[in-house]
């Protein structure tokens, strides 16, 4: 129809009220999934010092938080537990008074509308760091996945909404989804980790999990960062294993992959904002170097504009207060 003077492209960016009018992609609290780290012990609440303003809790402390959190209008809290002992099989992950079974009772006793997602993973509870069994220096993997499917079973049995694995083992789903319908929790979601990448972005997040590895790397079962097409097998087979919800592992670096699979995939799909990536913001925000508000809004924003429904990021409770603003 035409080009410069008579379209103007400018006409419907000249204030605020008409952006917003005309803005394509929303970013609301709905949207948000916000992370917390449970420890054992009493009267703890220890600011992790890689990931500033997020802090380890002890259960009685997380209660208050939980509260804070579902009155700033968020829908979910993402739970990883921190338990006193571990050993080569992470046998905390599955007892029925292990740190995160605790922890979501005492949230819905405190906070009954919060809804409580539970990481299923063994790093956290094994002695050496590794997600399952090690055998010869590495992950066996079929051994690992009854121990997951117990993990499941125990924190769906303590009252969890969702269970989100987040291990990278092929067939987890499957022997989550066994269990789970075996013991009569037919309607319990599994958000899994699809799509979780070999990353350097996950430093701050061993810090705040305790969950380093003690010798070599996850390589050999989180995914390498070049591959795409990987994430779309990776997706079907824990679609065909009955995952209900994907997760993409980190979100920023991998925006093309959250799209791809957008456009391949109908099911739900949630992101990670990870902690490196919120690390990075806070520590350049500290020196003045960026304004936080905006380049947050920015960051997540752009997640969504990838394709992603929801998003699990550190910055929850901030970008909540900004929006009511």
């Amino acid at each position: 129809m035409g080009g410069f003077p008579q379209v103007r492209m400018r006409r419907l960016r000249k204030n605020e009220p008409m952006r917003r009018l005309f803005r394509e992609t929303s970013l609301g609290v709905d949207d948000l999934i916000y992370p917390l780290f449970v420890i054992h012990g009493r009267g703890v609440r220890r600011e992790v010092e890689s990931m500033p303003e997020v802090f380890q809790y002890s259960v009685d402390k997380l209660t208050r938080e939980a509260k804070e959190v579902a009155a700033l209008g968020i829908n979910a809290v993402l739970l990883f537990g921190i338990p006193q002992e571990k050993d080569e099989v992470g046998s905390s992950a599955y007892q029925p008074d292990g740190v995160i079974q605790q922890a979501i009772r005492a949230i819905k006793k405190a906070a009954p509308g919060l809804l409580v997602i539970t990481d299923i993973c063994l790093c956290e509870y094994t002695s050496h760091g590794y997600c399952g069994v090690v055998v010869d220096g590495d992950v066996d993997n079929d051994k690992t996945l009854d121990l997951l499917a117990r993990m499941a079973l125990s924190h769906a049995e303590a009252g969890a909404d969702i269970v989100a694995p987040s291990d990278m083992m092929d067939g987890r789903v499957k022997a989550i989804r066994e269990a789970l319908d075996g013991s009569g929790f037919i309607n319990l979601p599994i958000m899994s980790y699809a799509v979780k990448y070999a990353s350097a972005f996950y430093g701050p997040f061993r810090d705040a999990a305790q969950s380093v590895p003690q010798f070599g790397d996850r390589r050999s079962y989180q995914m390498d960062s070049a591959n795409v097409r990987e994430a779309l097998r990776e997706v079907e087979q824990d679609v065909a294993e009955g995952a209900d919800i994907i997760m993409i592992k980190p979100a920023l670096a991998y925006l093309d992959v959250i799209r791809k699979v957008r456009d391949t995939f109908n099911h739900p799909i949630a992101a990670y904002n990870v902690s490196g990536e919120y690390s990075m913001v806070k520590a350049a925000a500290s020196r003045g170097w960026i304004d936080e508000r905006r380049i947050v809004m920015e960051i997540l924003t752009s997640i969504k504009r990838a394709g992603a429904d929801i998003i699990v990021t550190y910055h929850a409770k901030d970008v909540a207060r900004w929006l009511i603003e």
